[in-house]
């Protein structure tokens, strides 16, 4: 499975070759396409403009009152009421075809403002400063996290590389890419992953740079913006949410998956704050790829769009402690009473790449099974193949009456399917590793231990009067193991090879990795005492295996109803599925 040494070759050494700079080689036309696309397609779903004009305008001057970001443009809620008084003179009431004009011409302003704001640009020189940079500082932070010296930087031979195990159809989608249109769909669990993917995709899998949607607040800084603005990333303010701004955003997806470039968006939307691998995804830009096939077969092409599922896994994330608060209190609302996290600072995030890179902790990057548009498996001739292997042509879903045509409610239900079936392949293709066993099991453990409280009441408990039994870790993380080698046999998940060992060696590693970290442990040996010094980031790290069917096989039996651990350790006698599963 370790795919990790190999660097491939560059499928184009030559960057003018890459889809993404032909793409953007004339800005102003990628603008101008882009509106003309996204008025067509407002003008087929709505047959009246006022309304909407009315709603856009509304939100975007509350919008430039309440949230005002640096990046902003200057007078920009002025520029937004006098829309508002051009929106008027138009005509609010008025139906002949010169205040339709005049309103479809409004339209057309506000859909040029965003997309002059969507669509970056693609400069070679920028992207070849990035690459050396990304590549250079990873390493050279490496090398000093491995050497604990800085004055070793220039002569330790530590890489990246080192730590990063790839593994699944790089070859494939290699394959596949020159005759096919690829969009990479990973999960998305850190601020990190981007760089990650990218890092990835261009030095190891040797793929053209995609573009991909950056948050709008990353330009606040003028450095940051600098660089993104040039290199291929498409401007996404989540601030904004009214229909024809989500139309601008994407009619560009579509467009630029249409016109061959390769992209990258997370279906999950924004970071997974639970810590669990997805279990549903946002709908709106996946369907965006199946619009983009339609048009394809519609010219005759037999190029496909091809969806390919990609798992970060990592033993830990910078982010945890905030993204489980915030997930708590969506959920929660008024029963989690939870502290409020530290904000983002330089020293963490140094910090935590010191932890990443110097420690032993591997990272892996497993590259899904690719799918066709409608959620079938691509086979390495770019063929469509059911699960069963046989070939399904791609043209018969969108035909009706013997022509291909457009039909928004059957491309929806479509949708619906590739959606389904990349959470499919996410939590088939996801690596398990052995800090996600343990804390499964530590957490499990302690809820079972208190079957009277909620969720939120155990996570209220103290940690210090909590001990967890070593034995009986062991022992139920044994259960685990055989259960997860039952499902990786029937290809339901991967394993990475510290899963694989003794029970009591994963127990070691897992909370060696739990430990590298945080400040407070969300499991650690003290003294020869098992504990957590956090209850809400051991179940953050937990949920990484809640997809999974795993409750019965972490079942514990207590004898005579005995649960209180301080009162009554002696008195833990079973697990479930009995004896200590030896793997070697």
């Amino acid at each position: 499975m370790k795919e990790a040494s190999i660097e491939r070759e560059h499928l184009y050494p030559d960057l003018k070759d890459w889809p993404i700079y032909k793409y953007h080689a004339d800005r102003k036309k990628v603008v101008e396409e882009l509106d003309s696309e996204s008025f067509q397609r407002i003008l087929e779903d709505n047959d009246e403009l006022v309304d909407l004009l009315q709603k856009v305008i509304y939100s975007e001057k509350t919008r430039t009152k309440k949230e005002p970001w640096k990046v902003d443009p200057p007078q920009e809620y002025a520029w937004w009421r006098r829309k508002e008084k051009k929106l008027v003179v138009a005509g609010l009431n008025e139906f002949n075809e010169e205040e339709a004009e005049n309103r479809r011409d409004l339209l057309r302003k506000i859909i040029h403002r965003y997309s002059e704001e969507v669509v970056g640009s693609f400069k070679i020189s920028t992207f070849q400063f990035a690459r050396r940079f990304l590549t250079l500082g990873f390493n050279r932070f490496l090398n000093a996290a491995a050497g604990k010296n800085l004055r070793r930087i220039a002569r330790a031979k530590v890489k990246l590389r080192d730590r990063l195990i790839i593994s699944g159809q790089v070859e494939q989608v290699r394959k596949l890419f020159p005759d096919h249109h690829i969009v990479i769909c990973p999960t998305h669990f850190s601020n990190l992953d981007s760089a990650l993917i990218g890092y990835v995709l261009d030095g190891f899998a040797g793929i053209p740079h995609s573009t991909y949607g950056a948050g709008l607040n990353l330009m606040n800084s003028g450095w940051v913006a600098y660089f993104f603005n040039r290199l291929g990333v498409y401007r996404v303010d989540r601030r904004k949410k009214n229909p024809v701004y989500l139309e601008v955003l994407k009619s560009f997806s579509r467009l630029a998956i249409y016109r061959g470039v390769n992209s990258i968006f997370y279906p999950g939307g924004t970071r997974n704050r639970s810590g669990a691998i997805e279990k549903s995804v946002k709908l709106g830009l996946l369907g965006t790829t199946i619009e983009a096939q339609r048009r394809l077969l519609e010219d005759g092409s037999e190029k496909k769009v091809i969806i390919v599922p990609l798992v970060l896994s990592y033993h830990f994330v910078l982010e945890a402690k905030f993204l489980i608060q915030d997930h708590l209190k969506r959920t929660g609302k008024e029963q989690y009473l939870g502290a409020p996290s530290r904000q983002f600072s330089y020293t963490r995030f140094i910090k935590f790449l010191w932890q990443l890179f110097g420690s032993t902790s591997e990272i892996h990057v497993s590259m899904g099974q690719p799918l066709d548009v409608l959620g079938n498996h691509i086979n390495e001739s770019g063929e469509s193949t059911t699960v069963s292997g046989t070939v399904v042509d791609l043209k018969d879903y969108f035909v009706r009456d013997g022509a291909i045509v457009a039909d928004r409610q059957r491309e929806r239900e479509y949708t619906k399917l590739l959606g389904d079936a990349v959470v499919d392949r996410f939590h088939r293709d996801h690596v398990v590793l052995t800090s996600h066993v343990v804390s499964y099991v530590a957490f499990r453990i302690l809820t079972q231990f208190h079957p009277d409280l909620d969720l939120y009441g155990v996570l209220r408990l103290v940690e210090d009067d909590f001990l967890f039994d070593l034995e009986l870790m062991q022992t139920t993380i044994g259960n685990v193991q055989k259960k997860l080698l039952e499902m990786e046999s029937k290809g339901l998940v991967k394993l990475s090879q510290g899963v694989l060992q003794n029970p009591s060696e994963v127990l070691k590693d897992g909370i060696a990795n739990m430990q590298l970290y945080h400040d407070k442990k969300p499991l650690s040996m003290d003294g020869g005492r098992l504990l957590s010094q956090d209850f809400h980031l051991l179940y953050y790290y937990h949920n990484r295996l809640t997809g999974y069917p795993l409750k019965k096989a972490s079942e514990v039996k207590f004898a005579g109803g005995v649960r209180s651990v301080p009162a009554a350790r002696a008195a833990i006698l079973e697990v479930s599925e009995g004896e200590v599963l030896g793997i070697g």
